[in-house]
């Protein structure tokens, strides 16, 4: 029986602008940018381009024309059900240049930190309940060793950090995106959060990938828009996959000088869901370096991050983290890193008997009839070469070859003896002195 998974609750829709706690200056800066950069001038359009429910933008636009800074046209717009229509005054459009000279940022209301800190507590990694049905199922491409979905389930359950390792080509990549898809329910990522009068972008089209969009008329009764504060988009748990390329400053908040906003780090944007670190030991940092730099967020729950002007802050820590490296453990990490990483799971090559399973599946899944004689002198006379260590990369690798081979000799889909020995060759380079 596959279980639902449970769905998360939505953040409330601020009711006033007493309830945003944000600095007032600040909000009635991002209208009047926004009013400036995208020519807007009715009530609706303003509330959903800066991503707050009417009656609370209504209260914002009134504020900005007590200082004199919006004034309204005394125009009805008579496709946007009669609303008034607001410009800015000359002093809101000096007001707007002179903010976007300090903030280029406009659009959405940003989040306050604390506000969004709630937010990530009511849709934690943690909070996560997952069965064998849904691991499995999610796994479903590969076939693992019953022993190793004991050990991932509790694992992923926990919602703490995993350190997955053994020889290169066994899955340990395909295994963390199946935990990925494991996770199934939807949360909300704010567009932008607050701090200290600072923005940070968080959501990025790249890592989170929105549900579908609630689009409703601004002028019926019924909005169901107003069911979450629309300042978040709700999307997939997000996942963040990085290899070799990771560096210690992806991990640290990216200023943007022209902009002048911060965008979130990786590890930031990938709150709520998983973080994935492939391949770790071939980044320029060594490996120790790197989990130093996560034992304070595994651990306390929380990382730090610093400003431009270096002042330093907590942000929320909520986050599966999965390590992935092809050395053993002891090698690239001391006792105290391996005491805080709380799963350590080995993946290792199939035995024969899996192996074959895996043949057989991948050879059924590209029409690749399989031959018995070319099975035995694979197993007979080529693993014997590399002392029967069988990988799961390896059958999608032979049967490729063997099919590459079979359309360039212009001849339907097989397997022979020869056939094997030619996909070999290509699998393992001869040891041989080349002379230059």
């Amino acid at each position: 029986m596959n279980m639902e998974p449970m769905s998360v609750l939505a953040p409330p829709a601020p009711k006033s602008l007493a309830a945003m706690r944000l600095p007032v200056v600040m909000m009635r800066d991002i209208l009047i940018k926004t009013m400036f950069r995208k020519n807007l001038d009715t009530v609706s359009d303003l509330a959903k381009a800066i991503c707050l429910p009417m009656p609370v933008t209504q209260e914002l636009i009134d504020m900005a024309r007590t200082q004199r800074m919006v004034e309204a046209t005394g125009t009805l717009h008579a496709n946007s059900g009669g609303e008034m229509g607001y410009q800015l005054t000359e002093n809101g459009k000096a007001r707007a240049l002179d903010a976007l000279a300090q903030s280029e940022y406009f659009g959405a209301m940003p989040v306050p930190l604390e506000v969004y800190s709630e937010q990530v507590k009511r849709q934690s990694i943690r909070n996560i309940q997952i069965t064998r049905n849904q691991l499995t199922s999610a796994m479903g491409h590969l076939i693992l060793p019953n022993d190793l979905l004991d050990q991932l389930g509790p694992a992923v359950g926990s919602g703490r950090s995993i350190l997955m390792y053994g020889p290169p080509g066994n899955g340990k990549s395909s295994i963390s995106n199946g935990i990925r898809d494991a996770l199934g329910d939807k949360i909300y990522v704010p567009r932008a959060i607050e701090y200290s009068g600072q923005v940070i972008t968080v959501y990025d089209p790249i890592v989170h990938s929105a549900a579908e969009a609630d689009e409703d008329d601004p002028n019926s009764l019924r909005r169901t828009s107003g069911r979450f504060d629309t300042r978040y988009v709700r999307c997939e748990r997000p996942t963040v996959i990085t290899g070799g390329e990771l560096s210690l400053s992806m991990l640290d908040l990216v200023y943007n000088p022209t902009a002048r906003t911060y965008q979130a780090p990786l590890q930031l944007k990938s709150t709520g869901g998983v973080f994935i670190v492939d391949d770790l030991g071939r980044q320029a940092e060594p490996p120790q370096a790197l989990i130093n730099r996560w034992i304070v967020p595994l651990e306390e729950s929380k990382d730090i991050l610093a400003l431009q002007s270096g002042e330093k802050f907590e942000v929320p820590f909520d986050t599966l983290v999965i390590f992935s490296t092809n050395f053993h453990p002891n090698e690239i990490f001391d006792k105290a890193a391996l005491r805080r990483i709380f799963y350590k799971i080995k993946i290792d090559g199939p035995d024969q008997e899996d192996y074959l399973k895996i043949f057989a599946l991948v050879a059924r899944k590209k029409k690749m009839p399989l031959d018995e004689t070319a099975l035995i002198h694979l197993l007979n006379k080529k693993y014997p070469l590399i002392d029967n260590v069988y990988a799961n990369y390896q059958p999608v690798f032979l049967i490729d070859q063997m099919i590459s081979i079979c359309e360039f000799e212009g001849i339907p889909n097989q397997m022979s003896p020869e056939l094997v020995d030619r996909a070999w060759s290509n699998m393992f380079v001869r040891e041989e002195a080349i002379i230059h």
